[in-house]
């Protein structure tokens, strides 16, 4: 086996590894951006429901 024979498959071989690791960031970067996007969700929902309790109770401030 020569050097060249032992050189001839390795530019296939790093696009291969060049893909995988491409595919397997961009599912991290969508898996983190989906946990970002539940995040901020829930974060809008808490505030919500405290500002409806903030209200509630100015109502009833008022209803004394």
């Amino acid at each position: 086996m020569g050097m060249k024979d032992q050189f001839q498959d390795k530019p296939e071989q790093l696009a291969g590894k060049a893909k995988q690791a491409m595919g397997s960031a961009k599912d991290e970067a969508s898996e983190r951006a989906g946990k970002l996007k539940d995040r901020s969700k829930k974060s809008d929902q808490s505030k919500s429901s405290q500002q409806q309790r903030d209200v509630e109770r100015l109502d009833m401030d008022y209803d004394q």
